[in-house]
């Protein structure tokens, strides 16, 4: 069986465990169907997700130019404290910013092999944390716009780790559960004075079941350095196929890559 087409990051639906749909080009593969099946991935091309053209891939799926151009990569995107759209200044295009600045956002605390502290989108829930790979999720700010979240995690990392490390997140066995709640008392005092109102407490923690055992070592390859590549799926976790041997690579990192997937029964 063979599909091929740009690579988009993963579909996923919280279920236990998590089932996840490879986006090529549009086409749903329910990757959790092929655990223990052996998948030839071969990169052929590009294809920029905001241009189309077959471009080398820059960053985030965007082509060079349109990486520095479109609405949708902006430093807003990395770095929400930089949001202008509730003033009503542009950085690119102020409409595509209004619609994704000035709606609520919700600042969380995720355990990913560590406590790291992150900013997503109301709308985005639970998404963001699964494609993280977070085993536990907890709200603890809810804002009215990107601009209020991004200032309380600003504050907050100075304090907490805001990025995910993907070895310890793949080689993490976590035994036992981590307590987000006490962790996130500990860390109150640093919240920044001016953006108290949006403090929240007694959330629900999110808890996820990845189809994916940890294996003894963990390596990752990209299609630049491996365009062909063969193996045995084994599991999920984050945005990363797991093969056997302990290859991963990291699916959301190669959005805009045109490829041809094979899979042998």
């Amino acid at each position: 069986m063979q599909f091929k087409g740009q690579i988009l990051k993963m579909t996923s639906f919280n279920d236990q465990p998590i089932q996840y749909y490879l986006n090529l080009s549009g086409d749903l593969i329910h990757m959790n169907e092929l655990f223990g099946k052996e998948l030839t991935i071969r990169h052929t091309g590009y294809q920029c997700v905001h241009c189309q053209q077959d471009r080398p891939i820059y960053r985030m799926g965007f082509c060079k130019n349109c990486f520095f151009e479109s609405p949708y990569a902006s430093d807003t995107i990395i770095r929400p404290e930089l949001s202008t759209a509730h003033l009503g200044i542009a950085e690119r295009d102020l409409e595509v910013e209004k619609g994704i600045q000035l709606q609520p956002h919700t600042v969380y605390l995720a355990y990913t092999g560590e406590v790291k502290v992150g900013v997503t989108r109301n709308t985005q829930i639970p998404t963001r944390w699964i494609d993280q790979g977070a085993t536990f999720a907890l709200p603890i700010a809810r804002t009215e716009n990107r601009y209020e979240a991004g200032m309380i995690e600003v504050a907050l990392k100075q304090h907490v780790p805001d990025k995910t490390s993907w070895k310890k997140m793949l080689k993490d066995d976590l035994e036992d559960d981590i307590d987000l709640a006490d962790f996130q008392q500990k860390i109150r005092e640093y919240f920044p004075e001016d953006f108290q109102k949006f403090y929240s407490e007694g959330e629900d923690l999110w808890k996820f079941d990845y189809p994916f055992e940890k294996p003894e070592k963990v390596t990752s390859f990209t299609l630049d350095k491996k365009p062909e590549f063969t193996g045995k799926l084994t599991g999920i976790k984050g945005q990363y196929l797991s093969f056997d041997g302990g290859e991963f690579i990291n699916i959301r990192g190669h959005e805009g890559y045109y490829i041809e997937l094979e899979i042998k029964h």
